[in-house]
């Protein structure tokens, strides 16, 4: 009989102590909304943010990619200019020779 009393007397304090809350669901559901909206909204920032930052990465790896492609082919125009001529200089003095060795008059 005292526990059946006991657990009627803790039913009936934990029953009333509820009912004496004032209910705070309208505050909290709103407080939770504009949680989830400031979240929502700096999310969408970041993702701006992010895309704006690749958007400029990718831009000036491009532009490094181009000024390095044109040094390059400058490069290459030059080493082959200097090349042919070298080739061009070496067949004449070849020539030259040959021309000496195999000239009749001499």
């Amino acid at each position: 009989m005292k526990k059946q009393f006991s657990v009627l007397l803790l039913t009936a304090f934990g029953a009333a102590s509820l009912l004496a809350m004032p209910p705070q669901t309208t505050k909290d559901d709103q407080s939770i909304k504009q949680d989830v909206k400031d979240a929502g909204h700096a999310t969408k920032r970041a993702a701006k943010k992010t895309g704006h930052n690749i958007k400029e990465g990718t831009e000036k790896a491009a532009d490094k990619t181009v000024d390095g492609t044109k040094t390059v082919a400058h490069k290459t125009k030059h080493a082959t200019k200097k090349g042919v001529n070298k080739a061009a200089s070496a067949t004449a003095r070849g020539a030259d020779k040959v021309a000496d060795k195999s000239d009749p008059n001499r």
